[in-house]
């Protein structure tokens, strides 16, 4: 028995200190970049690695934070990710609502292409040529509209409310509920744990699309925050984000500015995600096992 105990307590210090490798391995560059954003211009030094900065300064911010560039970014983020998520909820639960009605018309063939697209992807050329010919290119509707839903989640979404007994929905039609009242007085407030989880999904997809807002975007006035960060971090100069001329005028290292932005394009997800985790958790687990 003390040998087992002893074995146990021993992989458990190789778990642990496994489980802490990694987790330090995933948070440094986080502190690393926190730090060079927090450092004064006047002491940084390029290619040092900072875990505390050797002094502290927000220049770096106040000069992003009053840049116009960021803040149109910013607002064009904004759009895409309120307006996207809620026409994605929307969307997603009405149509996983009807795929629950064993009675629907073609209720199969609806399914058989759902399963179909989450299997097969059309690719970029066939979704470019949709995009262009609907006339959304270099809109902002072009990052929402032909994502207003997915197969992923409406599986997630229907297996939900597949879970939910079916005799609240009776009881609520033999109160005189119609469909659009059974729908919104029952099943979605019932779906509040499931409806917090594909939000943060469809959340988080908006505020970092990256790729689809490269290639439907040719404005630089409509580019999205995740575009003006690649402007600043991958460019070989800052120019291209309108930055360059001003952080001389302030002598500010270019480097403190791009961490700066950064962490503040992290910031909202990241102050966003505490308020939801309880319902995150609860609904990755309900809705998995029907009953």
């Amino acid at each position: 028995m003390p040998m087992h105990s002893k074995k146990a307590s021993v992989a458990d210090m190789l778990i642990y200190t496994t489980a802490g490798l990694i987790s330090f391995i995933c948070i440094a560059p986080f502190f690393y970049i926190v730090s060079v954003s927090l450092t004064d211009p006047a002491v940084y030094v390029p290619f040092k690695l900072y875990i505390v900065p050797d002094k502290m300064s927000f220049a770096s911010y106040a000069y992003i934070l009053s840049n116009s560039n960021f803040i149109s970014a910013v607002k064009n983020t904004l759009f895409v990710t309120v307006i996207g998520t809620a026409l994605n909820i929307a969307f997603t639960y009405t149509m996983a609502y009807a795929l629950t009605k064993k009675n629907m018309p073609h209720r199969n063939v609806f399914m058989g292409v759902v399963i179909f697209a989450l299997i097969f992807n059309a690719g970029i050329v066939p979704n470019y040529l949709l995009v262009k010919n609907l006339g959304l290119i270099n809109s902002l509707w072009s990052l929402i509209l032909p994502v207003l839903t997915n197969s992923w989640s409406l599986i997630v979404a229907k297996s939900f409310i597949d879970s939910l007994p079916e005799e609240l929905e009776e009881s609520a039609k033999i109160d005189g509920c119609t469909e659009l009242g059974t729908f919104f007085r029952i099943i979605i407030p019932l779906s509040k744990a499931s409806i917090a989880t594909l939000t943060l999904f469809f959340a988080v997809g908006h505020w970092n699309t990256y790729f689809n807002a490269l290639i439907y975007l040719t404005d630089s006035s409509k580019r999205t925050l995740q575009v003006y960060v690649k402007s600043l971090l991958v460019d070989a100069s800052t120019n291209g984000a309108g930055t360059t001329g001003n952080v001389d005028l302030l002598n500010l290292p270019s480097e403190t500015v791009r961490m700066a932005t950064v962490v503040l394009a992290m910031l909202p997800i990241m102050a966003v995600y505490p308020f939801v985790q309880r319902y995150f958790i609860k609904g990755v687990m309900l809705g998995s096992i029907k009953g």
